[in-house]
């Protein structure tokens, strides 16, 4: 017995249905493999809008407090495309899922009935409809011309059976005709099958972000309590940032020159973003005492008081000797009083000097070093003992050449590094961050290999990490919040940075990227008082020529390169 042909309806009713389930695959596909979340939420409307010929769409997102929030809103008809990439903000306030006061469920708002029953909801006609309130769609129609008909709201649920979203089809259309329909029961189920892997895919994307959000805040709580320990490294660790990220940015935009075709994608600023947080996060560690050291003799205070204590001491004794020779040799008194008068004038100069001294603002040549010294080899009585009136350690620390820091506390000062990069090393980074630790150690690193903690020549490390370098420099320059120093003007802080290039401290194509992009003076004018806005010499700065040096031969520069950074052994 011969089998009858399938019939044409039949045929194309197949091909249709085959179709369908071939165009939710690729969007699954697609759906799954989008990593940005405005694309994602596009994606998934204008899919089903495809899906459904529908003229417009909405959809909305739960919020933490249960009000639905719009994300995407589109009207082909209308011209409308508000949300997502298009950088058009919805004005529209969030429905609420709930009354504030009764917390009775929203029944009304057809959007917030299928987010609290977790069903969709097909709708022939909004004007003919009964139980929800359309008065809104109704108010809208009139002002801008349109006619609301026929509406789909399906929920977004994700695994654990929540809903995250709901998405909204306004006005299903007619292939043929283009006339406005009822959304049918296999479109409703087609959108059924979108809507559950897109809540997947939306699920997965807000964890993510989640998860990105927590590590940030982390990362800013540990600014924070760098913040709380130090005021002016706190400031320190939220400003580098910004000038790394506007190197970064003037390299990219670069159409000529080394960084001609430097880019970075989204995931390779997001890398830059953290690293340039974290780059000073050892200085978690660092004593604050030496941290924030405003003059040469500060521990938990300034030791300058217990010198000039000291003085007041020997001027005492100066004044009872006085006395004492007064009563032996009333005659003598004209004679004495002038020869104290010599030595309180005399102490109070030597005071003076040390007090100068003490600041550290200008460069200690040696005679003024071993002056300091021979004040310090004067002897005063303590507790009945003849000692030096200053010990070896407020002489060593008055004697500091340059700055208030002695050689063991640059050594603590530069250890920040050494902790920068244990703490980063012990960070499970996953592989779109693998280069945190690289970009946020290395900004003390110098092209020539002398820099710190491992004299890595900055040549070998990548174009970010040098950039940070550039943005660490100015900024600790420039910077009005510290104790131990001035801010300096533009064209101080330029001059010191172009010696830096002369002497190979930093990369000359990145500082140079610096000037000609004007970074410096954009930075000036948006976080710097008019004071510190002074002119620049560009082109004294562009011509400056770095050092000539000689390179290791490559494995030693390797072998350095992975002892900084062993995880780099691999990949």
């Amino acid at each position: 017995m011969s089998q009858e042909p399938p019939s044409d309806e039949f045929v194309r009713s197949l091909e249709q249905r085959v179709g369908e389930l071939e165009l939710l695959q690729r969007i699954g596909i697609s759906l799954s493999a989008e990593r940005n979340k405005d694309r994602l939420l596009e994606m998934i409307l204008l899919e089903a809008k495809q899906l459904c010929n529908a003229d417009g769409g909405t959809l909305y997102l739960r919020t933490e407090d249960d009000h639905l929030a719009f994300a995407i809103l589109r009207s082909d008809t209308l011209g409308l495309a508000q949300g997502g990439t298009t950088g058009v903000a919805i004005a529209l306030p969030p429905i609420p899922l709930y009354h504030p006061e009764t917390k009775e469920p929203n029944r009304r708002n057809v959007a917030a009935w299928a987010a609290i029953s977790g069903e969709t909801i097909v709708i022939a006609d909004a004007y003919d409809a009964k139980g929800f309130d359309f008065s809104g769609t109704k108010a809208f129609d009139q002002r801008a011309g349109y006619r609301s008909k026929s509406f789909l709201t399906c929920p977004l649920v994700n695994n654990e059976g929540r809903v995250i979203g709901v998405l909204q089809l306004i006005n299903a259309r007619d292939p043929g005709t283009g006339a406005v329909i009822p959304f049918s029961d296999d479109r409703r189920r087609i959108v059924e099958a979108l809507a559950s892997q897109a809540a997947v895919a939306l699920d997965n994307k807000l964890l993510l972000e989640g998860q990105k959000e927590l590590l940030e805040s982390f990362i800013k709580l540990i600014a924070s309590a760098i913040d709380a320990k130090s005021p002016y490294t706190g400031g320190h660790c939220e400003r580098v940032p910004i000038i790394t990220e506007m190197i970064a940015r003037a390299a990219c935009e670069s159409q000529e020159g080394p960084f001609k075709g430097f880019t970075l994608d989204e995931e390779e600023w997001y890398e830059l973003h953290i690293a340039a947080w974290l780059h000073d996060c050892g200085k978690v560690v660092t004593p604050v005492h030496v941290m924030d050291k405003a003059t040469k003799l500060e521990t938990i205070c300034d030791r300058i008081e217990i010198v000039r204590a000291r003085f007041e001491v020997l001027k005492r004794d100066a004044e009872i000797a006085f006395w004492k020779a007064v009563a032996e040799a009333p005659s003598r008194r004209s004679e004495l009083e002038a020869e104290l008068a010599r030595t309180v004038a005399a102490l109070d100069e030597e005071l003076a000097f040390l007090e100068v001294a003490n600041i550290g603002g200008e460069f200690l040549p040696p005679e003024k070093q071993q002056r300091i010294r021979d004040i310090g080899a004067r002897t005063w009585v303590r507790g009945g003992k003849v000692v030096p009136l200053l010990d070896d350690d407020l002489v060593e620390n008055l004697t500091i050449s340059r700055g208030t820091l002695t050689d063991k506390e640059r050594i603590v000062i530069n250890n920040h590094m050494v902790q920068t990069t244990k703490m980063l090393e012990a960070l499970p980074f996953p592989r779109n961050l693998r280069r945190v630790p690289e970009y946020a150690v290395g900004h003390h690193e110098k092209l020539d290999g002398t820099g710190y903690p491992k004299g890595i020549y900055a040549g070998d490390m990548s174009i970010p990490a040098r950039m940070m370098a550039v943005a660490d420099v100015f900024e600790a320059l420039t910077a009005q919040d510290r104790p131990y120093k001035k801010a300096k003007t533009l064209s101080e802080t330029m001059k010191i940075m172009g010696f830096m290039k002369r002497d190979n401290h930093l990369d000359p194509d990145v500082f140079d990227l610096f000037v000609r992009s004007r970074i410096y003076r954009k930075y000036g004018e948006m976080y710097l008082p008019p004071e510190l806005l002074d002119d620049v010499d560009e082109e004294a700065l562009l011509a400056i020529q770095p050092k000539p040096f000689t390179l290791p031969p490559e494995e030693e520069r390797k072998k350095r390169w992975l002892d900084f950074l062993p995880e780099y052994r691999e990949g």
